[in-house]
């Protein structure tokens, strides 16, 4: 038998993972689409497709560009794709907390003032790049362990 926290809610179906993937999903998609935003995007106007050179910042913290909020987007609809099945949901979870911890590490090594900081992060991203992978493997595997 599974662990209970593997079990799937007899009112939607869906496994604690399952939900958790889909809502890390909403939340990309929000902050993809936020991105292009003007007022909620701080120096709109210098909003660029990649590269260090773009100056636009979403809550007029975290360094953004057009890329970036395509790379938001798209981790969203992997989100909510992957959240149909315990497996995908799992695999977005594990394997996109992975890629954020890279991120995070690829952070802390580009010099933010060159072309080598093509996505573009900063000193908040980096951060949230930590938080977000830790949490999302922390939660891929705590909602799964005990699945056989």
């Amino acid at each position: 038998m599974a662990h209970s926290r593997a079990r799937r809610n007899p009112a939607d179906g869906r496994a604690p993972v399952q939900r958790a993937a889909a809502v890390f999903g909403v939340v990309f998609l929000l902050v993809g689409v936020l991105g292009f935003i003007p007022g909620i995007t701080t120096r709109y106007d210098d909003l660029y497709f990649a590269g260090h050179t773009s100056e636009a910042k979403l809550l007029g913290v975290f360094q953004v560009s057009v890329l970036h909020n395509i790379v938001h987007l798209a981790f969203g609809v992997a989100g909510l794709v992957l959240s149909r099945s315990v497996h995908g949901a799992r695999t977005f979870l594990v394997g996109g907390g992975a890629i954020y911890l890279v991120l995070w590490l690829y952070g802390l090594v580009v010099d933010h003032r060159t072309a080598a900081n093509f996505i573009p992060v900063n000193s908040a991203d980096n951060w949230l790049h930590l938080g977000l992978g830790i949490g999302m493997i922390a939660l891929g595997v705590a909602t799964t362990r005990g699945r056989r």
